[in-house]
């Protein structure tokens, strides 16, 4: 039954791509809305999550547990990052943001761990990575990060929204986790960028690029997912009505002002605003948050979870090892062979950024070996 909803949500998220670069995305959101789907995404989102952090070290630990194969691991694993990379491509809407309701407040939650992940990557030079098996262990590294990426792009989403976000979700993200501090700490140590052997290389579509250095001052789309995210955030009048500009907050936001260059500007124009905004910020002292909220929301999700299967984590991991991750040769191949149905070939070609190459001259080709379905060509 999960791997049928895995195959579904699979399906949904390359689905939304291709709409998305066609510019047809909106039949999609619509049928989420509608069918009051995107907290079912927030709630299996949060759960696999939990996995990670709860069952997949337990499974990693039992000593017989030898499975014949990796891979119905590693689709649990990568469940997680379909999930968000679908969210990241409807949260651009508004109804998707409303039609969240009550568990906006979750994936606040969610985004806020994935971004700490990611200060915590940049501060310590490395990502704290789950024990996993030798085999999944590079792969579990590398899509945390590309996690926590595009969970910084669903969360700049949400601030396009503060005006209609319930007052309990804006209190989470300027007071419960102070978000804007955080998002300083981003843009301050910029995870996805790094030097390697005196070449400057930026994380960018899914890869480690060597940046020439006419682009180096170029601003990347994750840092302007960043800058918005702070835009929205501090020029909003109700944000700037219930963040508490204390002296540790003032100093972190007053550090943007070093990186607030006339390149960057250039690119980013609205930044103006945040200048203007933050030079009046450092003479002068704003007043204290406006306390009218009595009764606050809290997210469930994720307590919910905790609560119901606590104490039974290594129970709950035995069980999995016994009837998920130890399939016979037989169903290993019936998985096979809808893994194969699901992510087809057309399907990942549609997705691919390049565009297939004749083999033979090298310029961009339309046709493709009806044999080997491998190698590709111009003309005949």
């Amino acid at each position: 039954r999960w791997l049928r909803q895995h195959e579904c949500v699979e399906k949904l998220n390359m689905h939304a791509i291709l709409s998305a670069s066609a510019g047809q995305e909106q039949l999609l959101t619509e049928l989420l809305v509608t069918y009051a789907k995107v907290p079912v995404l927030i709630g299996e989102l949060i759960s696999v999550e939990i996995w990670k952090h709860k069952i997949f070290p337990v499974l990693c630990r039992l000593e017989d547990f030898k499975p014949r194969s990796t891979f119905p691991i590693y689709v649990v694993l990568h469940h997680e990052a379909s999930i968000i990379n679908l969210l990241e491509t409807v949260f651009f809407y508004k109804e998707i943001c409303d039609s969240a309701e009550d568990s906006i407040l979750d994936l606040i939650d969610y985004c806020h761990r994935k971004l700490t992940l990611l200060a915590a990557r940049s501060a310590n030079g490395q990502t704290a990575v789950l024990v996993s098996p030798q085999e999944l262990q590079k792969q579990a590294e590398t899509m945390e990060f590309e996690i926590s990426l595009k969970a910084l792009s669903v969360l700049r989403f949400i601030t396009d929204q503060v005006e209609s976000l319930p007052l309990s979700a804006l209190t989470r993200m300027l007071n419960a986790h102070n978000l804007p501090c955080l998002l300083v700490e981003l843009v301050e140590h910029c995870p996805w960028s790094c030097r390697e052997a005196g070449k400057l290389k930026k994380f960018e579509n899914g890869a480690w690029h060597v940046v020439p250095p006419e682009d180096q001052v170029k601003m990347t789309k994750l840092d302007g997912q960043v800058w918005l995210a702070l835009l929205n955030l501090l020029l909003s009048p109700e944000c700037q009505r219930k963040y508490h500009f204390d002296g540790f907050n003032k100093s972190q936001l007053l550090k943007l002002r070093a990186f607030l260059t006339d390149v960057l500007i250039d690119q980013l124009p609205n930044l103006v605003e945040l200048q203007r905004f933050l030079s009046h910020l450092a003479v002068t002292e704003p007043a204290p948050p406006k306390k009218d909220l009595v009764l606050e929301q809290v997210p469930v999700i994720w307590d919910h979870i905790l609560k119901k299967n606590a104490g039974k984590w290594e129970a709950i991991a035995k069980h999995q090892v016994k009837r998920v991750f130890s399939p016979t040769e037989e169903e290993l191949k019936l998985q096979a062979r809808r893994w194969a149905q699901t992510y087809s070939l057309d399907m990942i070609e549609a997705l691919a950024p390049d565009k297939p190459r004749c083999g033979v001259c090298g310029v961009e080709a339309a046709k493709r070996c009806s044999r080997c379905r491998n190698e590709w060509y111009c003309t005949r």
